[in-house]
């Protein structure tokens, strides 16, 4: 998928349907995850972190898998919106109107949990660059983090805003409680990656 990047921004500026908060999100996590590979390939190469060299190199694949599957996404959310929009959009007299809603609100809270996912799945990533990352970059190491939080608490919220509507009460408890352990979790380590950044810079 080509995004352009000021294309999206005109969009979701807009009173168009898509993007929104998940396409956001996912754009978010994918800067997040950018800037991982940033610091990577800056540190690549280089003598005096020359004993992570193959680590380096395969946080250098990772990012980039995660990037594309984060910009493909964006798309993805938009899609599974649409359904959403024209769910809305029937009549309360029709009787199919219940069982379309449903099944449009389980695509459309899937989609930001497959976001808030799979930015978990690379803090790990972060972490290490703390660690074997050039210092000359550890400022944009802290700054993935802050933007990694900040796509999971997003797409969380895109997962949220969708089971609250959701007549299986049952499946959606499951849904927010799984949504709610991986932000938590997320949150607290982008957290502390942040803080002891910060504190080393300042």
């Amino acid at each position: 998928m080509n995004i352009h990047v000021d294309d999206f921004i005109r969009q979701l500026s807009s009173k168009a349907p898509v993007p929104g908060g998940g396409g956001a999100s996912a754009l978010i996590g994918a800067v997040g995850v950018s800037l991982c590979s940033m610091v990577a390939n800056l540190t690549s190469g280089k003598e005096k972190y020359a004993e992570y060299q193959k680590d380096i190199e395969a946080v250098i694949r990772r990012a980039q898998a995660s990037t594309d599957r984060l910009i493909n996404l964006i798309a993805k959310d938009a899609e599974v919106f649409a359904p959403l929009s024209a769910a809305y959009g029937i009549s309360k007299d029709d009787p199919q109107r219940a069982a379309k809603l449903e099944k449009a609100l389980l695509a459309a809270s899937a989609v930001p949990l497959e976001i808030l996912t799979e930015v978990s799945s690379v803090l790990d990533i972060i972490e290490e660059l703390t660690v074997k990352g050039t210092r000359i970059a550890i400022s944009d190491v802290g700054v993935a983090a802050s933007a990694c939080r900040s796509a999971m608490e997003s797409a969380a919220l895109n997962v949220f805003i969708n089971t609250k509507l959701m007549k299986d009460r049952k499946y959606a408890a499951k849904i927010n409680e799984k949504t709610w352990k991986v932000l938590i979790d997320g949150i607290e380590r982008c957290n502390a990656v942040y803080l002891k950044i910060a504190d080393e810079l300042r």
